[in-house]
C-alpha cells in the first residue's frame, strides 16, 4: 500500500484544541470518511476496468481522527500498486488513477472540510 497523501500544515494543534473545547473528534472522523469517499469515488471511475473489474472493486475509503484514507487491492488484486505506481522492471506503465481521481475531485472534498472547520469554529 502507498502513503501518498495530503498533509495539512496546523492540523494537530486544530485537533488538540478542539480536544481542550470538549469535542469528541467523532465529527472530525466522519468529515475525513466523507472526503476519502469523494476521492476514492472519482478514483474508481478512473480505475482500468480488465475482464473481472476486481480492481475497481477493491478500492475502500475510511476515515480516522487524523486522516482519510483509501486503500486500494487485495489479496486477490495484489497488482493494484504496480498498476498505479508502474513497475519500470516489468514494463507497466504508470496509471495515477488515484491520485488523479483525488486532484480532480479536490474541490469537493474540500468542501467538506471547509464545511467542518466552520461548524467546529461556531460551536
Amino acid at each position: 500500500m502507498s502513503d501518498a497523501g495530503v498533509r495539512v500544515e496546523g492540523a494537530r494543534a486544530f485537533r488538540s484544541q478542539l480536544r481542550a473545547g470538549g469535542d469528541s473528534l467523532d465529527d472530525l472522523k466522519a468529515a475525513h470518511r466523507q472526503a476519502a469517499d469523494i476521492a476514492a469515488a472519482a478514483g474508481a471511475a478512473r480505475a482500468p476496468v480488465g475482464p473481472t473489474g476486481r480492481l475497481k472493486r477493491s478500492i475502500r475509503a475510511s476515515g480516522t481522527k487524523t486522516a482519510g484514507i483509501i486503500r486500494v487491492g487485495t489479496a486477490r488484486v495484489p497488482y493494484a500498486m504496480p498498476i498505479h505506481w508502474g513497475w519500470h522492471r516489468r514494463h507497466i506503465k504508470q496509471n495515477a488513477f488515484l491520485t488523479d481521481g483525488a486532484q480532480h475531485s479536490e474541490s469537493r472534498w474540500i468542501a467538506v472540510y471547509q464545511d467542518y472547520i466552520e461548524t467546529a469554529l461556531d460551536t
